[in-house]
């Protein structure tokens, strides 16, 4: 029996699994979560376990555990292949926006509901079930394998590279593979070469040493609120335009060709507009939708408050107000630069009668990995026989920071190979998993393990 066959005889077990994984809330943000977040963890190690890896451990960290596991039995002469992901999730506000709890997934029209169902429990696992098929069939892997999945991923991963770094020899491997990317479209498979880094910033504006009534000082003291409302109109230009200095000094320029394969694609602007229900698509001018989205800059307010929000009416003048901006980076640029440059812009256009603070939150470099490596060839290959169509090369619009990390320390190359798809609601309510690319993403991860046996170990 082939693993492809018994991964098809399966199916409803590992639907079971999964439903067992993604019931446990890791939310790794929050505090009061902490301990599902562990009991996840032990739940992973242990089922890493029975299917038959050799070695598993929980490494402690100082924010949320590290499973680590390996089994290095096909020898010095095979090709060692490292799989990386995340078991934690995003929270889950706005609770009433899900059609069911977060954490008592269902499945729908051939989807699976929960929270971390796409992002990234269910592309973690379906690579835990294709080892646990080829272990089942041939009775030991054609590979050396590897496989480091944390719990702070969606913090920014502040203990891992510290932990890659201490443990550069442990982790030592030919290749990295990460599912934690999307498809293009439905049954189109793709590989992920460039991801966009990140810039978050918070903007603090403070006016008056308190809430002011709008009449009796209304006109002679500066509004926080309209002070930031006006520093935020000046961040872009009509056309899609960032306006902060030097923004685009380093931005490297998509070639001919890239722009081609982008192209190739065949992205529907209808669909995307279909999709998110809106009549017009925006953005910077002269790049199509498809280059905007995952090879081009943009900054973005995600967040804005300050003042009276409740119900009714309330003339009151805001003693300070807040903004929340990320800014998404393409290669060559890099974060602590353009934050840099944000501080020093927002602080030059600042209005008088007010003092602003702006705080750098969170932020991660751009990647762009090898497309021709021997690991990269053998996803493609795994991809196109399992999908039985072409697979594509794209770029992504987030940012997973550690495959920088993975680059600087250890030296191999990446293969971003998911098995998402863009509109599966990942950090909003309905996060749900197609199903059909669940049990595909399992054959296909098999077949990979098998094709890159034929690497030549660096």
């Amino acid at each position: 029996m082939s693993p492809s066959e018994y991964l098809e005889q399966n199916k409803a077990l590992y639907e079971a699994q999964l439903t067992d994984f993604l019931s446990i809330g890791s939310i790794s943000i929050d505090p009061a979560c902490a301990e599902d977040v562990k009991r996840c963890a032990t739940w992973l190690a242990d089922h890493l376990t029975s299917i038959g890896l050799p070695t598993v451990k929980i490494y402690p960290t100082p924010g949320h555990p590290i499973v680590y596991a390996e089994d290095l039995s096909a020898g010095e002469s095979a090709p060692t292949v490292m799989l990386y992901g995340h078991y934690d999730v995003q929270p889950t506000d706005p609770l009433n926006l899900w059609t069911n709890p977060p954490f008592e997934p269902v499945v729908r029209d051939g989807k699976i509901y929960a929270r971390g169902a796409t992002d990234d429990k269910g592309q973690v696992f379906l690579h835990v079930k294709a080892i646990e098929a080829i272990y089942k069939t041939h009775g030991k892997l054609p590979i050396n394998i590897k496989l480091l999945i944390e719990g702070e991923e969606e913090i920014g991963s502040p203990n891992l590279a510290p932990f890659v770094r201490e443990n550069a020899e442990l982790l030592k491997c030919n290749a990295v593979l990460v599912s934690d990317t999307s498809m293009f479209a439905p049954g189109e498979p793709s590989i992920v070469y460039g991801l966009r880094g990140l810039a978050y910033m918070e903007i603090n504006v403070q006016g008056p040493n308190r809430d002011l009534h709008s009449g009796s000082y209304g006109g002679a003291v500066q509004n926080p609120l309209n002070a930031l409302a006006t520093i935020i109109s000046k961040l872009k230009d009509e056309y899609g335009h960032i306006m902060v200095e030097g923004f685009y000094d380093d931005v490297l320029a998509l070639t001919e060709q890239e722009r081609a394969d982008l192209a190739a694609l065949g992205h529907s602007d209808q669909r995307l507009k279909q999709d998110v229900n809106v009549d017009t698509l925006f953005g910077e001018e002269g790049y199509s939708s498809i280059e905007r989205l995952g090879a081009r800059p943009t900054l973005d307010v995600n967040g804005f408050l300050g003042g009276f929000t409740g119900e009714g009416a309330k003339t009151v003048l805001p003693a300070r107000a807040m903004a929340k901006v990320s800014m998404r980076l393409v290669p060559h640029q890099r974060h602590d630069d353009i934050a840099n440059k944000f501080i020093n812009y927002v602080k030059s256009i600042t209005p008088p009668g007010v003092t602003v603070d702006i705080t750098d939150l969170h932020g991660a470099d751009p990647v762009l990995v090898n497309r021709d490596s021997p690991a990269m060839h053998a996803a493609v290959k795994a991809l196109e026989e399992t999908f039985g169509t072409k697979c594509r090369f794209t770029r992504e619009g987030g940012s997973i920071p550690v495959v920088l990390i993975f680059d600087q320390v250890l030296g191999v190359p990446t293969v971003l190979m998911g098995f998402g798809l863009d509109n599966e609601n990942a950090h909003s309510p309905d996060e749900h998993f197609d199903l059909g690319n669940f049990h595909t993403g399992m054959k296909a991860a098999a077949r990979y393990y098998e094709l890159v046996a034929e690497m030549v170990p660096a």
